[in-house]
């Protein structure tokens, strides 16, 4: 007998409810109903139980689905190490010179190589540091994700106004078409990332002032950033080539617009961030929404975010007019209080307080980290006392090592039960982890089930003792696959 198989390509793309709750029970197939009460029966089943089902989606939407109904799940996971380099090799397969180059420096950077296991990232990197490294470039070179993609955004501009014969050495000198540019595709890109909508009608592009029948989606820049989704659809919709592209022109827009006293582009967002007077004020709320988000929504616009108000950034972006009086001790104000964000909250994701650490980073900040490495050269590591943040910080530092740990036991870290959970991604990273008087909460659970289940993991014993889990299911689950795998459970 045949069976039929339903691919759903972009579920998060489809922007429905996905209400698995409250919609009606349906099995008869002859009857006309809603599309996503379709689907919700679809995937749970009742409507034909015999028909196969692929989904593709971003987390956002995977969340809402009853976690009974998969029966495998695969997460895409970009280049590994190895396939970085091979891509600049590749890239710059004519001068081998450049492409070292260029490897070289986003090792020295681990936020940036980490980053680079993104296809895109890597197109960006390459864009930046090829132009950049290319001659004798006496300029900085980007060193953490704002910068990156800020020379990105200057160079990607630079390069196509000379193929229109417009010339000009200095990469921050905009003109006002580009400028203008910038600022609609900005507008476009926030108004529809804190509503979650990655792809845009017509009617979207005219809310921002975009004429779909102008130039505009045709300039050098659109085309390369921007593009029209599968024609083959009578409606036309648009995107961004990637999400953190939308999050980076979301960043920028709204630093624009807190800068120079813009309204925000609705009520809606209003709302979404409360009454804004400092910068330091925009920066609490958004530190805010995407901590406290569980499936990290808003966790690289936050990190454009900040990055974007430190000066060095705001010079080479001074054409949009970003900065403001106070900058300087609105983000002392902001690195004080994502400390004492690490420091207090409870039963956070451990994800989002490694993100935290990464927006420190983004501000040029390194003195948690610098706690940590005091920590690790310490000949007593068991006598001293790590605080939450701390140990959140030494987590991101073992991750963004290269070096895969032979054991991790929560046992050597002095710290509360608050504290070894912050540690637990760390167990994506080791052969043999020991983990003792643990509380897991579902964020810790799925933690200790990505570390079991990703491809290539290192992870051959794990001994959990005198721990609670909250949410077996998920860890259950791919706890039966690595035992069949024969690797060792105490």
């Amino acid at each position: 007998a045949c069976k039929v198989l339903f691919i759903l390509d972009g579920l998060d793309e489809s922007q429905l409810p996905l209400d698995f709750h409250n919609n009606k029970r349906l099995s008869n197939v002859t009857k006309t109903t809603s599309v996503d009460v379709l689907l919700t029966n679809l995937i749970k089943g009742n409507l034909l139980p015999s028909a196969l089902l692929w989904i593709t989606s971003r987390p956002a939407a995977v969340d809402k689905i009853p976690s009974d109904c998969f029966d495998r799940v695969t997460e895409v996971r970009g280049f590994n190490d190895p396939q970085k380099e091979e891509y600049f090799k590749k890239r710059f397969s004519d001068d081998e010179n450049l492409s070292s180059k260029i490897i070289s420096h986003i090792k020295t950077s681990r936020s940036l190589f980490i980053m680079c296991h993104i296809p895109v990232f890597c197109w960006i990197t390459a864009m930046v540091l090829g132009n950049m490294l290319r001659g004798s470039c006496s300029e900085e070179i980007p060193k953490t994700l704002t910068e990156m993609y800020i020379r990105f955004l200057l160079t990607l501009t630079n390069l196509e106004n000379k193929k229109h014969g417009k010339n000009e050495p200095d990469l921050r000198k905009l003109s006002e078409s580009d400028v203008q540019i910038i600022l609609k595709l900005g507008k476009l890109a926030s108004h529809n990332l804190l509503k979650s909508n990655l792809v845009f009608s017509e009617e979207d592009l005219r809310e921002c002032d975009i004429d779909v029948n102008e130039a505009f989606l045709g300039s050098g820049m659109c085309t390369e950033i921007f593009r029209e989704e599968d024609p083959m659809f009578r409606v036309k919709l648009y995107s961004f080539v990637h999400l953190s592209i939308q999050e980076f022109f979301a960043a920028l827009y709204v630093s624009h617009c807190h800068a120079n006293g813009l309204p925000w582009i609705s009520p809606w967002v209003s709302l979404y961030f409360g009454k804004l007077d400092t910068l330091h004020d925009l920066h609490r709320c958004a530190v805010d929404k995407a901590f406290h988000n569980k499936n990290g929504h808003l966790d690289l616009f936050l990190r454009f975010l900040l990055g974007i108000s430190l000066e060095s950034n705001q010079i080479l972006l001074k054409c949009l007019q970003l900065q403001t009086e106070g900058d300087k001790e609105s983000i002392q104000n902001t690195i004080q209080y994502i400390k004492v964000k690490l420091s207090t909250e409870w039963f956070v994701s451990s994800e989002r307080c490694i993100n935290l650490l990464y927006c420190l980073i983004e501000l040029k900040d390194n003195s948690l980290l610098n706690e940590i490495l005091k920590f690790l050269t310490s000949q007593s590591l068991s006598k001293i006392e790590l605080t939450p943040s701390q140990c959140s910080a030494l987590a991101y530092m073992l991750l963004m090592s290269e070096e895969v740990l032979d054991e991790f036991d929560t046992r050597k870290y002095n710290t509360s039960s608050q504290g070894r959970s912050r540690l637990l991604p760390i167990v994506r990273y080791c052969r043999k982890a020991m983990l003792v008087a643990c509380y897991f909460t579902d964020d810790c659970a799925e933690i200790l089930a990505s570390a079991i289940q990703m491809p290539g993991s290192h992870l051959r014993e794990l001994s959990i003792i005198y721990s609670q889990l909250e949410n077996q299911k998920p860890f259950i689950d791919a706890l039966v696959s690595w035992v069949l795998a024969r690797r060792e459970l105490r």
